[in-house]
């Protein structure tokens, strides 16, 4: 039997109140609460497209802005995903896809490499979608990528409707990652030459 890949998370600051738990062997059951909607909508495509169980609840100082909260749920996601996978034996590592929606297309390539870092290259013509403010997908995704030790790469490849590129590419972040932490019957230990990741 493969080994149970869970793990649940809370971080509490003083701007921000997260738990996170989460399944990464699942079927893309989720429940997320942030209290920002479209960022909401964004978890639950990472969460169905890379059939992840995850809960989100997520409390944060929206008076001021939304700035604290979606980082904060970037690290804590980067720090659950990181303990779920434990010391990442079996794992394919890499995964990549290109993802269309309407006249958008994203692609994603992530390596859990141990080494925390992102490429992000999207443009956001529109600065707020309801409550999210766009310029705060990056920093979401850096968050997660330091805190989870993955290299990320997210690259716009068309688009011009700033809904459909950041939902473009969180569908492909959720179908990359569900490519490279899946388990490979054919690795033997740890997809590294080093023999650590």
């Amino acid at each position: 039997m493969p080994p149970t890949r869970k793990s649940v998370i809370a971080r509490k600051t003083s701007e921000t109140d997260i738990q996170i738990s989460l399944d990464i062997d699942g079927s893309g059951e989720s429940d997320i609460s942030t209290g920002i909607g479209f960022f909401d909508h964004m978890l639950t495509h990472i969460a169905k497209h890379g059939l992840f169980n995850l809960k989100v609840a997520a409390e944060g100082d929206l008076h001021i802005d939304d700035h604290h909260t979606v980082e904060d749920v970037g690290i804590v996601l980067g720090m659950a995903f990181k303990e779920a996978l434990g010391d990442k034996s079996g794992i394919t590592r890499v995964g990549n896809i290109a993802v269309p929606m309407d006249e958008a297309l994203v692609f994603c390539a992530i390596d859990i490499s141990g080494r925390g870092h992102l490429e992000y290259c999207l443009n956001h013509p529109i600065a707020i979608l309801g409550d999210f403010t766009t310029e705060l997908a990056p920093e979401f995704f850096r968050a997660f990528a330091v805190n989870a030790g993955w290299t990320v790469h997210i690259r716009q490849m068309a688009g011009a409707n700033t809904h459909h590129i950041l939902e473009s590419a969180f569908k492909a972040f959720g179908r990359a990652a569900r490519q490279a932490v899946a388990l490979d019957p054919r690795v033997l230990g740890i997809p590294s030459t080093k023999g650590t990741l």
